[in-house]
């Protein structure tokens, strides 16, 4: 199987910093991490490969700095990583992001399966995942707990709900996010270290990858942030003392005077 799977760098949630400028996040010069939900991505390719042979690639884009991700890939055992990184890349939104996602996944040649985390801890949209497989016009899956079979041109999956889960069944090649009920990332082996060390990670930009200009980075993005703002005080607060029962009868006195109950 050829597998892709779809990493994030993102920044560190005790370091994020805001351009006031352009309303984006400051990703140069920042501590950052792989984004959690990636690594069960990284983790559910790497044993798919291990059961049906192939290999995995990582591709993420981003600044530079971002190849150190691709880096720790390596170090837990993905055979190749492509770092899609150019200036007119900043400050994409999540359709931007993903038609250039979708581009460099297209340069890459053929591929059966691609992989990604539900969604990202900096934006918390979960739509790069569904909207990179539009744009690639194959069959998208959300919320994977279980790949129960692949052969045949088709996978079987259990989809996380609200209330249990649903089997699946779809053609291939297909994206699919995955949550982090799947499986335990594995650490990074010493061969995969030193591996990544010595690793010069492919990096491709808008022209390598063919990319219409005005669909990417801010020039591309069909939504903007207007404005960023802490979130209003809501109203007085108080702190109750007294035995738990003291406190519920305080409670329950507050919200009848407020005509709550």
């Amino acid at each position: 199987m050829n597998i892709i799977v779809l990493v994030k760098q993102v920044p560190d949630t005790s370091e994020v910093k805001i351009n006031r400028e352009t309303n984006t996040l400051i990703r140069d010069g920042v501590p950052s991490i792989i984004n959690p939900f990636d690594m069960f991505a990284i983790e559910e390719a790497l044993r798919l490969r291990e059961q049906h042979g192939g290999k995995v690639t990582a591709v993420t884009m981003g600044p530079p700095q971002a190849a150190d991700a691709l880096k720790e890939t390596v170090a837990m055992g993905v055979d190749e990583v492509v770092l899609l990184s150019d200036r007119a890349f900043a400050g994409a939104d999540t359709w931007a992001t993903s038609y250039t996602l979708a581009q460099g996944i297209k340069k890459l040649g053929a591929y059966d399966l691609v992989i990604a985390g539900k969604q990202a801890i900096d934006g918390d949209t979960a739509q790069v995942g569904p909207e990179t497989a539009d744009m690639l016009g194959i069959p998208f899956i959300a919320y994977i707990k279980k790949i129960e079979a692949i052969a045949g041109g088709k996978m079987t999956v259990e989809r996380m709900m609200d209330d249990g889960y649903d089997v699946v069944e779809s053609s291939l090649p297909a994206l699919i996010t995955v949550v982090k009920e799947i499986n335990q990332p594995r650490l990074p082996s010493l061969k995969g270290k030193m591996k990544a060390k010595n690793l010069k990670v492919t990096t491709l930009t808008a022209k390598d990858i063919n990319a219409d200009e005005n669909l990417l980075g801010l020039k591309g993005s069909p939504t903007k942030v207007v404005r960023i703002f802490p979130p209003a005080p809501r109203g007085q607060r108080e702190i109750l003392s007294g035995t738990i029962e003291q406190q519920v009868d305080q409670v329950v006195k507050k919200l009848k005077e407020q005509s709550l109950v």
